[in-house]
């Protein structure tokens, strides 16, 4: 199984980004996508998962309201869009696939390799 993360870069702060998390090398239908985000003062900290399906989400509640998750289900993919960014959005940003529903990093067996968000002030 292989996860490709894209999508990240610079943006001003109240700015947007959209994630993508590709998978391949496997059936995802029954998967959770997880995205996790590795911060200058957190070495990994939890985002927000959907199902595969998209019928299941849950967020973090420091970006809770901003971030909203989506899945293709079909092209085994799941996009993360970001609203309304600030500059402790920063960070490194992963994809991991698991095969339940779950917050916790080590539940999820498939990383992706991630992507740079930096959000200006």
């Amino acid at each position: 199984v292989q996860l490709q993360a894209s999508g990240g870069g610079l943006v001003r702060a109240g700015g947007s980004l959209r994630l993508s998390c590709a998978a391949s090398g496997g059936t995802f239908s029954g998967s959770t996508f997880g995205w996790f985000r590795q911060t200058p003062v957190v070495e990994r900290e939890f985002v927000a998962y959907i199902s595969a399906s998209g019928g299941s989400t849950y967020y973090a509640d420091s970006v809770k309201g901003r971030f909203t998750a989506s899945s293709d289900n079909a092209k085994g993919t799941a996009y993360l869009q970001m609203n309304s960014l600030k500059p402790e959005d920063t960070g490194v940003y992963y994809c991991a696939v698991g095969s339940v529903l779950s917050a916790v990093d080590r539940v999820y067996r498939y990383w992706g390799q991630g992507t740079q968000v930096t959000v200006s002030s």
